[in-house]
């Protein structure tokens, strides 16, 4: 019987640390996105692979610009600016991210390092 306080206690301290261990937690930095210079929108793009070869055909202007301008807007899904994300990796060219809120909310992307605050 005179363990029986003690127990109680430490069964509730117990069961508090259980609870506490189900909520999620939330990211400890949050990011977001930013448009730049006349965007409208954030271009996120399935992989680094295809950001780099669009990024490319645009830098050369011309023809060859315009058709990565098309191929921009065909692969890219656009995303509202400040759209709040989760960066899952990130390297020199920009960071896979997870939109963790809005109407995009689960979308996962590669995203130009320049759009990630």
């Amino acid at each position: 019987m005179k363990y029986l306080p003690m127990i109680l206690i430490l069964g509730t301290l117990f069961s508090m640390a259980l609870i506490a261990c189900q909520q999620p937690i939330g990211p400890v930095i949050s990011h977001k996105l930013v448009v730049i210079g006349n965007q409208r929108a954030v271009p996120v793009y399935p992989d680094e692979q295809t950001y780099l070869h669009t990024a490319r055909e645009k830098q050369e202007g011309g023809v060859v610009g315009v058709v990565g301008d098309v191929k921009e807007n065909l692969a890219a899904k656009q995303i509202d600016d400040q759209t709040p994300v989760q960066i899952v990796t990130s390297d020199d060219y920009g960071a896979v991210v997870t939109v963790t809120d809005g109407p995009m909310k689960g979308a996962t992307g590669f995203v130009a390092k320049q759009n990630v605050d």
